[in-house]
């Protein structure tokens, strides 16, 4: 399960996430700066991909394959936005 609100406190975003992708290793700061959060513009640089999810900030973003506690990250400034 993972939080539907996710809001970063480091560029005060909403961080989005896309089913069923990941992001290409291309995938720099400037071009989620540019691009966050129209769909249009991100489609360049997602790799569709069964079971993953792609997350993204206007300053971060990571793709998750398996598991894992984004806590555990500290590079992260992601937080529950409340429900």
């Amino acid at each position: 399960r993972t939080c539907d609100q996710l809001r970063c406190t480091a560029c005060d975003f909403r961080v989005s996430y896309f089913n069923d992708y990941i992001w290409d290793q291309s995938c720099d700061y400037l071009f989620f700066r540019n691009n966050m959060p129209e769909l249009s513009k991100l489609r360049a640089k997602m790799i569709k991909k069964k079971g993953a999810r792609a997350y993204a900030c206007q300053c971060s973003w990571r793709s998750i394959d398996e598991l894992t506690d984004l806590q555990t990250n500290q590079q992260l400034r992601w937080v529950c936005g409340k429900h």
